[in-house]
């Protein structure tokens, strides 16, 4: 895959455009979505321009309420065809055996594994994706700004990011413009800090 001519080739386009490329070379395309801020703009352009793509939500059980509302709403808004992925251990058990441990310790990596990565690893694995869309953006982190809006993950899936280049503003006037809604109040207990990776991009 000759990534550094098909970002060349996707500079300067529209996200709408990104995703209608990638659509015509994907066989089983999927979405992700934590349902962070921003995340209705990568929902909405997706499904815009494939409504039945599979939108796989990794839910690690300790969302804020203001985040499950909002999953909520795009859910309905949207029609998503969402498949929503849980730990295999309930979070009440794991709060006893385990809490959320600080970061960078040993604890935190087993959290990690059993909220996020084991999950995410077994939606990959049902449903063989060939394209990924996410909503990976420059600035994000140290490791994001050094991939562009077209990537390539460990197995070799077709990583596309259609708003990579937008900033914060960008993506707060796409939402205003189709009238979609955001949610603030959100958490990811695996990161704690927004400049540092859960591992699934890595």
């Amino acid at each position: 895959m000759d990534l550094q001519n098909i970002n060349k080739a996707l500079h300067g386009k529209s996200p709408e455009e990104i995703v209608v490329w990638a659509i015509q070379q994907a066989k089983k395309p999927i979405v992700t979505t934590n349902f962070r801020p921003y995340e209705s703009a990568i929902l909405y352009v997706t499904t815009q321009a494939l409504p039945s793509i599979k939108v796989i939500w990794c839910d690690t059980g300790y969302n804020t309420p203001d985040t499950y509302r909002h999953a909520k709403e795009l859910i309905e808004k949207l029609n998503l065809n969402i498949f929503i992925y849980v730990p295999l251990q309930t979070a009440g058990f794991r709060d006893v055996m385990l809490g959320i441990p600080e970061v960078d310790t040993p604890e935190h990596k087993i959290f990690t594994e059993q909220v996020k990565l084991e999950p995410f690893r077994r939606a990959m694995k049902e449903h063989e994706p060939d394209v990924w869309f996410t909503n990976l953006r420059k600035g994000q982190t140290a490791y994001r700004d050094g991939i562009d809006i077209a990537s390539q993950d460990r197995n070799g899936v077709l990583k596309v990011s259609p708003f990579y280049y937008y900033s914060d503003e960008d993506l707060e006037q796409y939402l205003i413009k189709h009238q979609l809604p955001d949610e603030k109040k959100y958490y990811d207990p695996t990161k704690a800090l927004a400049n540092r990776e859960c591992g699934i991009h890595l």
